[in-house]
């Protein structure tokens, strides 16, 4: 399982832990990532996604993962993500 965000592509980073003697050695920075179901109001159903905990907030901002997901640009979505988009765009085409 990688470590990285479905929804907003949040990734690893790397950087130094310094010591008081000013040594350097290499580190990394992982993404806060936590497993949650997203509620679709669209498909009426729950969406198992891991994401960050800063996402999960965009997604309360933007007004639900259905908003969210209509805004989010196709490459910084995992393939899961983007597949429950599409079946959200669908959806709302046949409602439509």
């Amino acid at each position: 399982m990688s470590r990285r965000c479905e929804l907003t592509g949040k990734g690893p980073m790397t950087g130094n832990n310094v010591s008081h003697a000013n040594n350097k050695t290499k580190r990394r920075f992982l993404p806060n990532l936590n497993d949650v179901t997203l509620q679709s109001e669209t498909l009426g159903r729950g969406v198992k996604l891991r994401i960050s905990a800063s996402a999960l907030r965009s997604v309360d901002h933007r007004g639900g993962l259905d908003a969210f997901l209509a805004k989010a640009k196709d490459e910084e979505l995992s393939a899961n993500a983007l597949k429950v988009k599409k079946e959200i765009a669908k959806a709302q085409a046949a409602a439509a």
